[in-house]
């Protein structure tokens, strides 16, 4: 469902300590993160070459950020998602080469509702270190999320260029769809509409959609609400085996339809329970709640792909 987002206000600074600390934060937690982002930025940036760009600096920023409210990783793994989500490979439009998420068009679409917190919280990691496009930055972020959710390794390459107009935002309704009225409807649009659309094969999708081992659902975002795992901020197989071995049962509340675990701590989305519906999908499924190293495999390849989706001239950076 879509819902509007107001436009986007840049957070200010201010200086705690001698620290630079984003003025949006609202109680002494996000004040001490905002100094350890702070802390980060002042301890890696002398060593620095003149013209050098800081990707491992920013990455330690984001990784205190994480480290202070673990509930901010599975946000950050979102927003890399949303950002590279958008590519369709006919047009060649979308991806996340240009950073356009930063732009109030694409977080008023449907699929962004609340990503404007999170746009919001970066803003002093890169005035920090400016010379990080934010394309490279959002994408970055995901990579560091998944690090500190348990998977290290996620291939990552620096160089994306800033769009530097909302001009290229790509239209609404590019983005995974939690339910499109029908499994069969649900299950064509994911696999036609979206993966297929991006470059994906059909392992692909399932691998991907492991990333809903993290995080839950907001009623004042998407709408839906509630985790898909007991342990949101880390990155398990245990997704696959929920989905496999639970009796899924249909919510009673006044939210849209979504299915909850016999205890009513747990839910899982109608494209969730689409991947034990469609036979080809389900058998992936099976694959990877037996074997987690083949979840993670899967699921980094498929992540750094979707993060590379339309970008070229892309380089390995030390992190």
């Amino acid at each position: 469902m879509t819902r509007s987002i107001a436009a986007l206000v840049l957070p200010i600074v201010v200086v705690v300590n001698g620290l630079r600390v984003p003025a949006l934060a609202t109680n002494r937690r996000e004040v001490i993160g905002g100094a350890l982002l702070g802390g980060a930025a002042c301890m890696s940036s002398p060593a620095l070459a003149a013209g050098t760009t800081d990707y491992a600096g920013a990455k330690a920023a984001m990784m205190e950020m994480v480290r202070a409210d673990p509930d901010l990783g599975p946000t950050l793994v979102r927003l890399a998602w949303h950002s590279s989500g958008t590519y369709d490979k006919m047009s060649k439009t979308g991806g996340s080469g240009g950073g356009t998420m930063r732009f109030k068009e694409e977080l008023a679409h449907g699929g962004n509702a609340g990503l404007d917190k999170i746009v919001a919280k970066l803003e002093p990691v890169h005035a920090n270190f400016p010379k990080v496009s934010y394309a490279d930055l959002y994408t970055l972020a995901g990579v560091t999320a998944l690090e500190a959710a348990g998977l290290p390794g996620v291939g990552w390459k620096a160089g994306r260029v800033d769009e530097l107009t909302p001009d290229a935002v790509t239209p609404d309704g590019r983005l995974p769809a939690a339910d499109k009225g029908s499994p069969s409807a649900t299950i064509k649009a994911l696999r036609m509409d979206v993966f297929y659309r991006m470059g994906f094969n059909d392992q692909e999708i399932v691998a991907l959609s492991g990333a809903h081992a993290l995080g839950r659902c907001h009623p004042d975002a998407s709408g839906y609400s509630g985790p898909w795992t007991p342990t949101p901020t880390t990155l398990t197989n245990g997704y696959y085996s929920l989905l496999l071995n639970l009796p899924w049962t249909l919510k009673e509340w006044d939210g849209p339809m979504q299915f909850e675990d016999p205890s009513g701590k747990l839910m899982m989305l109608p494209s969730d329970i689409a991947l034990i519906q469609d036979k080809t999908w389900r058998k992936y499924v099976k694959m990877y709640s037996a074997d987690d190293k083949l979840f993670f495999k899967d699921f980094a390849a498929a992540f750094q792909k979707l993060e590379e989706l339309g970008t070229k001239n892309l380089k390995t950076v030390a992190l």
